[in-house]
Order: structure tokens, then sequence, then C-alpha cells
């Protein structure tokens, strides 16, 4: 099987990997509304997932019309950080239990998870996320998507979900 062939099973298994994640994503935002949730920070939601979606697109888009080769020097240790952040993403969840959500939702009252990756990073899904943008298209050598990525990841984090996630946070806890 050809190295474009692998790679676009790599990219169906983080598309798989993602409808989980939406799939346990729902379960928890239905129990937190029925738990007085409170939902904050709609408007970057929908920026949010076409950024990801376009991320798996892309990857292929530019693997195949860009005709970018796999080098195995750049290509392995950029695999090795793919499933790293999946096991940091997925770490991120077993920590939070029921309280994790692809959304910004809050159950007022409940203390701050310090445990797992919180112990030492406020936000470490973010840092899975930043990983694995610049690491899936360097598996095949889609350094334009890598870059792209980026850059509009950065501005929607920063600008954005974090804020949206910080001001959320602290109106529960107060």
């Amino acid at each position: 099987m050809d190295s474009q062939l692998w790679y676009a099973v790599l990219i169906a298994a983080v598309a798989a990997e993602r409808v989980a994640e939406l799939v346990v994503s729902q379960r928890h935002v239905s129990w937190a509304l029925a738990n007085d949730g409170v939902e904050t920070g709609r408007g970057h939601y929908p920026p949010m997932v076409a950024l990801h979606t376009g991320l798996l697109a892309a990857c292929l888009v530019e693997v195949l019309v860009g005709d970018r080769p796999f080098l195995a020097a750049l290509g392995w240790p950029m695999l090795f950080l793919v499933v790293a952040a999946q096991g940091l993403r997925w770490w991120c969840i077993a920590t939070l239990g029921r309280r994790w959500n692809t959304r910004v939702v809050v159950i007022p009252g409940l203390p701050l998870i310090t445990g797992g990756p919180y112990r030492w990073l406020r936000h470490p899904n973010y840092v899975a996320v930043v990983i694995e943008g610049i690491a899936l298209p360097l598996v095949h050598t889609a350094w334009m998507t890598a870059l792209a990525f980026t850059v509009l990841n950065a501005v929607l984090l920063l600008r954005f979900r974090i804020p949206a996630e910080e001001q959320a946070l602290a109106s529960a806890s107060a």
C-alpha cells in the first residue's frame, strides 16, 4: 500500500475518533444541561467545528493535489506526536468525566478539576489540539495545512475559546 493510502487511513481514523468525541460530548452536554449547566460562547463553536473538519480535509487535499511526499525522518516523529496528542486528549476527557464536552457548558458551584493533566496546565486539551494541528499534516509533509491551521487555531483559541471558558469558569465558581 502506498503512503498516500496509509495517510488517508490515518485521517479516517482521526475522523472516527472525532465522531466518538462528539458522541461523548453530546452525552455530557445533555447531562450538564439537565443539572443546571450553563452554556456560553456559542458563537465561536461553528467556526471551531469548521476549522477542525477543514484540517482533516485539507490534510488529504494537500497531500493528494500537492503530491506531498512521505519523508520518514519527519513523518514517523510526527505520527508519534499525533498518537501522544490523542492520549493527552483522552486523559483530559477521562479526568473531567461528565464535565468534559466540546462546547463551553459548566455547572455553577462545582469546583475546578485540579487532577490529571490539569494539575500542571490550565487548558491541557488545547496543548493536544495544537500538537495535533501541527503534527497530523506533517506526517505527510502537508506544511501549508499545518501552517494555516496553526494560525487560524491560535486566533480562535486565544481570541474566543479560552476567554469564553475562563469567563464561564469564573462565573460558575462565583
